[in-house]
């Protein structure tokens, strides 16, 4: 394990930023809109969604770059872009977190699939290469790689971004399956901690998914399986949809209740996904307080 998360789990659980897209919506980004593309043409709403995580109480903040590899990017006509948008998001986000908090670069899935061979495996671990360098070059504390459905391409993602020499999270996202505690390839948490720990990440653990509640157990099994520190960031519940407008059912409250479990069961690093927002973080510092 790298020095930085050594030294931040003796203080665990350490509480993390909540849901980024969550917020760009509310700030008007239109629907089918790459928020990536904000670090350029909207920058300061971007910062707005770093500073209002930081002020809540954050120790750790990503960057806006969760689709910002050259693969997924193309699909915006913007792949050309790919280490501008990087090395920008990590800058609002370096900028906002000042002495406050720490910074850790997104790396999310590229939206094609290794096994349907829409794409090789060189494309996507030359794709991965780029952002994380750019991330790493602008500052970056470390690198989460997050939402993966697929070990693969997980891995590959891991093998670019441990090259930077910065402390390294990988994420799964499990949502499927009759008991939805499988990734969309399979994979189980056990099969996740293995190799994720085996290909070398410094942190594993689970974002996205169906909920919080679904998380708690999908961290004891991690727990069992792996003595990495454990990142988990669960949705807040499945958004709903409702005359334009997306909801989720798990209020600030619930969440940081359930929270609190995580921790027991194991968790190190704690925070939100899609539906979350800086109030829920306020929430997870007092359930975390309260002990």
């Amino acid at each position: 394990m790298k020095t930085l998360l050594a030294d931040l789990v003796k203080d665990a659980p350490v509480i993390l930023d909540g849901g980024w897209g969550t917020q760009l919506y509310a700030a008007g980004l239109p629907a089918g809109e790459c928020p990536d593309l904000w670090n350029l043409s909207h920058a300061e709403c971007v910062a707005d969604v770093a500073r209002g995580y930081v002020a809540a109480g954050s120790r750790i903040i990503l960057t806006n770059t969760f689709r910002a590899n050259r693969i997924a990017l193309a699909s915006y006509d913007a792949a050309a872009q790919a280490v501008e948008i990087n090395r920008a998001g990590a800058s609002i986000s370096r900028a906002a977190a000042g002495n406050q908090a720490r910074v850790f670069g997104s790396i999310g899935p590229c939206g094609k699939m290794l096994i349907a061979r829409e794409v090789t495996e060189d494309e996507v671990l030359n794709a991965f290469t780029e952002q994380a360098r750019a991330l790493a070059d602008a500052g970056v504390d470390g690198i989460v790689i997050e939402t993966m459905s697929s070990l693969a391409e997980a891995k590959l993602a891991l093998a670019a971004a441990r090259a930077t020499d910065l402390p390294v999270v990988a994420c799964m996202v499990f949502d499927s399956g009759k008991d939805k505690d499988r990734t969309m390839m399979g994979e189980t948490p056990e099969q996740a901690a293995a190799e994720l720990s085996a290909a070398g990440a410094d942190a594993i653990g689970a974002n996205c998914g169906v909920g919080i509640d679904h998380y708690i157990a999908i961290c004891r099994r991690f727990h069992a399986a792996t003595d990495k520190p454990l990142w988990i960031k669960p949705n807040a519940g499945l958004p709903e949809f409702s005359h334009g407008t997306v909801t989720y059912r798990t209020d600030a409250a619930t969440f940081a209740a359930r929270a609190r479990v995580l921790a027991a069961e194991g968790a190190h690093f704690i925070g939100g996904c899609c539906g979350t927002t800086p109030e829920f973080i306020q929430a997870l510092l007092r359930a975390v307080e309260r002990g």
